[in-house]
């Protein structure tokens, strides 16, 4: 949502930066998504949407060419004030939640099936209304810290993030992630000394990122680390400033473990007269991918896919969580992934670490993998599971 603002520009010059981050402008966002406000990556899109009174609708962005490729509407639903986007395994989440006089008595969000999502460009969605626990007051004040803007998936709940004008916190409330009426339970609160805009829970590094801005237009991130199923501000709280000039950020996402895309609004003021278009911008974290932590290689003449022939009176093949099968001269692997843990995705690396392919969850239909386009070397097969990841070598002919 556009606001106006009186402060004096001129003292971001003079504004201390501390734990900068490298990030880069990828370039300007189309006209249609002048008010993004949330992001997610999904089926290998950039997925946003616009804020308070637009359509009720979400749009698929080309990250090169910087065009909306997809337009999809959600029928049965209405932009008063979203905000946000999330999502699990199954659904798609809008947060329309936006609260800036704090007196909403209506705060939903709604929840689409992807299966609906990837198969039409109009779809129905459910509702989970809900009401924050400890509201009392609903009298409208402009800029309220009964605002909100942000929210992600941890296991069977939605946590939202409130942005908090008058105090420069953010509360972050649990609510359940079923269709009904609930009631969202504060989880604890953070002094962030900004305004908290956009959440992405990174299920291949554990991290959760929140993105925002200062009074003075200055974007910055807050991680957390160490995530359980009930979530908490642990102490491993780390707020950057990411450089890259006045930015009105507002939506956050990851495609993999360590690249991230957020996006900002179109943002106008007359005084000081000021225009930013709304921007699309990246960063790359240095969190490291499984095999690039000290690989140790095979050593000459041991074959690590291959099961050791004859009997296993101790039952030990069983107990392995991922077994490889790769016959000799083939460059076709078969594998087990003996696990119940919820699956986001599979990967390969080189023994330098550069991953070679990725495959998301809902990609992977079958435990045959073609190898064909590898040469002879070490490689690591990788999953990704819920809160950790699962690595094995294994040697091509």
């Amino acid at each position: 949502m556009v606001k106006k603002w009186v402060c004096a520009f001129w003292i971001l010059f003079g504004y201390v930066l501390y734990g900068q981050a490298d990030a880069v402008n990828v370039g300007t966002l189309p006209a249609e998504v002048n008010e993004t406000s949330g992001l997610i990556f999904f089926n290998d899109k950039l997925i946003t949407l616009n804020d308070s009174g637009n359509t009720p609708q979400l749009f698929e962005i080309d990250t090169a060419a910087l065009a909306v490729t997809r337009i999809i509407t959600i029928e049965n639903a209405i932009n008063v004030d979203w905000e946000d986007l999330t999502q699990d395994g199954d659904y798609i989440y809008i947060g329309d939640f936006g609260n800036n006089l704090g007196g909403r008595q209506d705060l939903a969000i709604y929840r689409i099936a992807k299966t609906d999502y990837i198969a039409s460009d109009s779809v129905g969605a459910e509702m989970i209304s809900f009401s924050y626990e400890d509201q009392a007051d609903f009298n409208e004040n402009q800029n309220s810290d009964w605002d909100a803007e942000a929210f992600m998936v941890l296991q069977d709940q939605l946590v939202l993030f409130t942005k908090q004008w008058q105090s420069g916190g953010t509360v972050a409330y649990g609510i359940p992630k079923t269709p009904g009426i609930h009631s969202a339970t504060n989880l604890g609160s953070f002094p962030v000394e900004g305004l908290v805009t956009g959440a992405t829970y990174n299920l291949f590094s554990g991290a959760l990122f929140l993105i925002g801005y200062s009074q003075q237009l200055q974007p910055f991130v807050l991680r957390l680390d160490g995530l359980t199923d009930m979530f908490s501000f642990n102490g491993t709280e780390q707020k950057t400033i990411l450089p890259v000039g006045f930015s009105q950020a507002e939506g956050i996402t990851y495609t993999d473990e360590k690249t991230y895309f957020f996006s900002s609004e179109r943002f106008t003021n007359s005084n000081p007269p000021i225009t930013l278009e709304a921007g699309l911008y990246k960063f790359i974290t240095a969190d490291t991918s499984p095999g690039e932590e000290n690989p140790e290689e095979p050593t000459e003449g041991e074959n690590p896919e291959e099961e050791p022939e004859g009997e296993d009176p101790d039952g030990e093949a069983e107990k392995e969580e991922l077994l490889i099968f790769i016959n000799a001269g083939s460059k076709v692997m078969q594998y087990e992934l003996n696990s119940e843990s919820e699956l986001f995705g599979r990967a390969i690396f080189d023994t330098a670490g550069r991953r070679l392919s990725l495959s998301h969850a809902n990609s992977i239909d079958t435990n045959t993998i073609d190898l064909s386009i590898l040469e002879s070397s070490v490689y690591y097969l990788t999953f990704y599971l819920q809160g950790r990841t699962v690595s094995k070598a294994f040697f091509l002919n």
